[in-house]
């Protein structure tokens, strides 16, 4: 007797019962029990990470089709964005993979060991002194190829990102994702895509250091102020195409921020720095 994925098909039988028995099986495996996300950390981290979990344990195992995005958008009680970008980073850690008229499978195997940062204690100021120091090694030498790589319209780009980080802080605003596009301008402009894509992976790491950062650095006027000159320093060695200027420029910005979080009041880290710490132990449990 002919067999299929879905059993045994009875010769002779109605085409309803085996397109019902399809259907059954399908809603029974797309039905997963995720919980609604709530307010606190970034919605689509805490998708992601439930969306993680369950390809982990096995509730979602490898060749599985992930639900449709309606589906998880009416069980996670968000919008369709919200599950797109929680997709998006799993694909980025290999767990997922996008099949064109298909839908999103789990990945048999990950192309790649998805880097692991070991945080037990990541909602704290060390976690966050540690993160800047990543972005130390790697915002330097990026710097330094940016100062003899740049064009004309590059420099253009990193202006405009610099006014707009200065404005989004005049309008009281914390200047994250400014802050964030300003450092990626430098980023393109040192054209090696392999140092932007390392860039754009830590990204799920560094958004939350740059959150705490930013929020300490709002706290203080001189804080902001020295922000601003160092941010300066780097542009204008960007402008003269001086690698070894630009390379420490950006190195003295990060130790700098390192320097800042540590004196950080300690007031910061009992409200809001530990709150906003918290999107380093979500990106965290992502890749466990």
């Amino acid at each position: 007797m002919p067999q299929g994925f879905l059993g045994p098909i009875r010769l002779g039988a109605p085409a309803s019962d085996t397109l019902c028995s399809c259907c059954n099986l399908y809603d029974k495996h797309m039905s997963q029990p995720f919980t609604p996300v709530t307010s606190g950390a970034r919605l689509s981290d805490q998708v992601a990470e439930q969306l993680a979990s369950e390809i982990r344990r096995g509730g979602l195992a490898p060749g599985d089709k992930l639900p449709t995005e309606a589906r998880l958008v009416e069980q996670f009680g968000v919008s369709r964005t919200v599950v797109r970008e929680a997709v998006s980073r799993l694909k980025s850690l290999g767990l997922v993979d996008s099949r064109q008229g298909s839908g999103v499978f789990v990945q048999a195997s990950a192309p790649f060991t998805p880097l692991s940062f070991e945080t037990r204690h990541a909602a704290s100021q060390e976690a966050v002194v540690q993160m800047v120091e990543v972005r130390r090694a790697l915002e330097a030498e990026v710097a330094a190829l940016a100062a003899e790589r740049r064009t004309a319209r590059d420099m253009r780009r990193i202006h405009a990102a610099v006014k707009a980080l200065d404005l989004a802080v005049q309008r009281g605003g914390d200047g994250v994702r400014e802050d964030v596009q300003f450092h990626r301008a430098i980023a393109e402009a040192a054209r090696n895509p392999f140092l932007l894509q390392t860039l754009e992976y830590l990204g799920q790491f560094l958004h939350g250091a740059t959150q705490v950062t930013r929020a300490n650095e709002a706290r203080r006027l001189d804080f902001a102020q020295q922000v601003q000159g160092e941010h300066a320093a780097i542009v204008q060695a960007l402008e003269a195409g001086d690698r070894e200027a630009a390379r420490q420029a950006a190195a003295d910005h990060m130790g700098n921020a390192i320097t800042r979080i540590r004196s950080a009041d300690p007031a910061f880290w009992a409200q809001e720095g530990e709150q906003l710490a918290q999107t380093l132990v979500n990106a965290q449990r992502l890749v466990r």
